[in-house]
């Protein structure tokens, strides 16, 4: 068993796949989650790093990131540095993975408002369509 936890590996939940993410967010999740420090669910690679390993550009990352995050699949927060002459300075993002539950009903909570807006511009075209055959109208 211990030969098998030394192996360099990372797991990827199975409803990433029902999250209506493209190939490329994929990716980018993909990657955080192979550096994700195991204990904090946490990695600071920068968006130079992660475009590099995915084959895409720093803004095209950017995007990927921001939607992640608007997915609930990852959050991020700004870290700052110190030079060694006192200067300080901005850091790379740090990521945090969320938890799949989190992100499942994110996208859950969307599909069903999404239903809830359809069903009632049907209503309201029903009502007008109605309004329409009333004589005088």
């Amino acid at each position: 068993m211990n030969q098998f936890l030394s192996k360099n590996y990372f797991t990827m939940p199975n409803e990433i796949f029902s999250l209506g993410l493209d190939a490329s967010e994929i990716a980018v999740y993909a990657y955080l989650r192979c550096l994700e420090n195991r204990s904090s669910y946490q990695c600071w690679p920068s968006y130079t790093t992660i475009g590099n390993a995915v084959g895409r550009a720093k803004n095209t990352v950017m995007r990927y990131v921001d939607a992640l995050a608007d997915k609930g699949l990852i959050s991020t927060e700004p870290t700052s540095l110190l030079t060694r002459s006192g200067i300080k300075k901005n850091g790379n993002l740090r990521y945090t993975i969320r938890p799949i539950r989190e992100a499942i009903e994110i996208f859950h909570a969307r599909q069903l408002s999404a239903v809830e807006r359809a069903a009632e511009r049907q209503q309201i075209q029903r009502k007008l369509s109605a309004m329409d055959m009333l004589p005088g109208a």
